[in-house]
Order: C-alpha cells, then sequence, then structure tokens
C-alpha cells in the first residue's frame, strides 16, 4: 500500500509539473535593494525557576547589570544565582520600518542553561552588521518545549526549551535605508536565475508598459525604467509586480529524500542508454517506431510515430537491463506501480545511472 502511494504521488507531480501556468511578476522576483535585514544583540533572561546558567559569563552580565543601577559587589563574591542565563537574541528587520514598530524577537540560550520557561528577557539592543542600534528588545518568552528531571537523575526534554520567543518583543529605533527611490530605474532580482524567464519577464512589462521599459540584464536581473517621484514609483510598482509571466521550465531534476524514500522527479529528466542490474528487480524498455500514413485526400503529411512498451518484474535473480536512448522516468515510475517494487529500488536505480552519467538531471540527495 505504502509503495503504490507513493509511487502515485511521484506521477501526480510529474503530470502536475508538465503544465506550465503565468504567475505575478510579485511571485518569481524582487524588488532590488527591497529586502530585510538580520540583527543580533546579547542579553540577560532573569526569572527562570532553577534553570539557569552556571556560566561564568552569566555571572559577569549579572554583576554588569547591577552596576549600571549603582549595586556594586564586593570584589571576589559569587551570587551564585541560578535564575538567569545568557542568550544570544536575534531578529530580522524588514524593509521600509518604522522606528516605533515592533517586530518578533528569537532568543536563545549561550551557556548551560536547562530551559527557558518562564524567563523575562531584560532590555537589550539588537545592533546590526554595521554596529549601529536599530531595536530594542524585551519582554516575557514563549517557549514551546520542556525540561524535568527527577532526585534519581533521570530526565526528559520535549522538542528545545532552551530556545524562546517574544511576539513584538523589539521596538524599531532606527530606519534603513532602502534606495527605493533613488535613480530613474528600479531592478526585478529573479528568485530563481532562469535565461528564459527573465526574457519573458521582459517581454511581459515592455507588453504591458510599451517597448523599451524593460531590459534584461543577465539571467537574474531585469532593469525596469520608473518614475522619480516616490508616490508615483509605489503606484507603478503596484501594477508592475500584477504584471502576470510564464516562467521558463525547470531545468531536469531529482530530489531523494535519503531518510524518508520520498522522489521528486521534473518533468524533462530523461536518460541516455545504459544497461543495469538491482537486486531481483528486472527492468526491460523496449522501444519501436510505426508509420502514420493519412488517406490520399486527407492532405496530410507521413509521420513516424514511436511505440515504447515498459515491462517489469521482480523478483527472482536480478540480470541486466537496458534503457534506450530518450526514455523517460516517467514510464519507469509507472511500471514500478505496476509491479508494486519498493522506493529504494527506484532510488538504487537513480543513484546508478547518476554516476554512470546516463541520468540527464541533477540528482539532489537530502
Amino acid at each position: 500500500m505504502f509503495t503504490r502511494k507513493f509511487v502515485m504521488i511521484l506521477t501526480l507531480l510529474m503530470v502536475w509539473s508538465s503544465y506550465s501556468y503565468a504567475e505575478r511578476v510579485k511571485d518569481i522576483a524582487n524588488v532590488g535593494g527591497v529586502r530585510a535585514n538580520q540583527l543580533i544583540g546579547y542579553g540577560l533572561v532573569v526569572g527562570l525557576t532553577g534553570s539557569g546558567d552556571k556560566t561564568p559569563f552569566a555571572e559577569q552580565s549579572l554583576l554588569s547589570m547591577l552596576n549600571k543601577f549603582g549595586i556594586h559587589m564586593p570584589s571576589g563574591v559569587k551570587t551564585k544565582a541560578k535564575n538567569i542565563a545568557a542568550v544570544a537574541v536575534h531578529a530580522e528587520l524588514p524593509a521600509f520600518a518604522k522606528p516605533g514598530q515592533k517586530i518578533d524577537i528569537t532568543v536563545s540560550s549561550l551557556g548551560n542553561a536547562k530551559s527557558l520557561r518562564g524567563g523575562t528577557l531584560i532590555l537589550t539592543p539588537l545592533k546590526g552588521v554595521d554596529g549601529n542600534v536599530y531595536a530594542l528588545a524585551q519582554g516575557n518568552l514563549v517557549v514551546g518545549g520542556l525540561d524535568a528531571s527527577g532526585a534519581d537523575g533521570s530526565r526528559i526534554t520535549i522538542n528545545i526549551p532552551s530556545v524562546g520567543r517574544v511576539p513584538n518583543g523589539a521596538m524599531v529605533e532606527r530606519t534603513v535605508t532602502t534606495g527605493f527611490d533613488l535613480g530613474n530605474t528600479i531592478s526585478l532580482n529573479l528568485k530563481s536565475s532562469d535565461f528564459t524567464t527573465a526574457t519573458h519577464l521582459v517581454n511581459a512589462i515592455n507588453k504591458k508598459l510599451g517597448a523599451g521599459t524593460a531590459s534584461a540584464v543577465d539571467g537574474n536581473t531585469v532593469e525596469v525604467l520608473a518614475p522619480r517621484i516616490t508616490n508615483q514609483r509605489v503606484a507603478f510598482l503596484s501594477m508592475l509586480e500584477n504584471i502576470e509571466v510564464v516562467p521558463g521550465e525547470e531545468s531536469a531534476r531529482i530530489i531523494v529524500n535519503s531518510r524518508t524514500g520520498t522522489v521528486v522527479i521534473g518533468q524533462n529528466v530523461r536518460v541516455s542508454p545504459a544497461a543495469i542490474t538491482h537486486g531481483g528487480l528486472t527492468v526491460k524498455i523496449t522501444e519501436s517506431y510505426g508509420t502514420s500514413q493519412p488517406n490520399p485526400l486527407a492532405g496530410g503529411n507521413t509521420a513516424v510515430t514511436p511505440n515504447s512498451v515498459v515491462d517489469i518484474q521482480s523478483g527472482g535473480k536480478g540480470h541486466m537491463f537496458k534503457f534506450p536512448k530518450g526514455a523517460s522516468l516517467d514510464d519507469i515510475v509507472q511500471a514500478v506501480n505496476k509491479v508494486g517494487a519498493a522506493p529504494g529500488d527506484l532510488v538504487a536505480i537513480l543513484e546508478a545511472l547518476k554516476q554512470s552519467g546516463a541520468l540527464k538531471a541533477d540528482l539532489m540527495i537530502i
């Protein structure tokens, strides 16, 4: 049952991938310079129930915080605090974020704290790669994990209790310049570089907005003439991002998940002549050609039509089987479905074909 469902999924994926649909510009490209920025900071979580750090830098951080509030501990005295944890705080600052807006943050333990559940992050500055502070973070942590231990040393851990989140836990303090309103052009960067898609994008924009509006820089970037006034540029981009484009077909690719046995096969995958044996699985693919002759008065042309026959037998001693030139993996998958062979057989065949150079596709094993 599992094998049949497995191969059925493969077949549906290949049939689905054989159709081309128009997609909006906003779904296949990003506007150059309009992107998020990464922020990071070092902070202290307090209020834990004995599950905190036992590291020197956590102790040092606590003493440093107390000194800022005018509390000076005698030299050499240890606080032996168990309710604190030194943490790394990171967040993503969206494009066009303005001071006063809030963003989510993620808090991760740096030391040996068992759990951050119930903790509170105290005020932490978040800096960008340039060293400037762009947001201030603070708030109660939401932790999805759980850690519990008994007096006899037994312990149970669910998910990751040493990582938590604070929704809307940071307030933006500085705006990042994007360059969105500079110059008389904007750049559209494809999410997946493809010369065909770039050409289709240029043609679709020029057809909608006039010849010469867009031009391709390379297989990833398309430059578009745009108004210089900010308000007009926003309206222009609103219209531009909703133009529909038919993307180019993906390159031949096969993705194999070695842990689950899942295989995703692209529509353009082909196999060149090869012979291979695998266990008790026998595959035979034969190809013949027929002639299509139109009626005398039909006005048509004589055409040669291919006729492929795929036969697979499972069981017994395995022996060599041959793939003819241009054989489609769609045929092989359908044949595997007929005999109920294991998914691992198909994966092993793909790996062997790739090693031999007969598989004309990128094989990615994850």
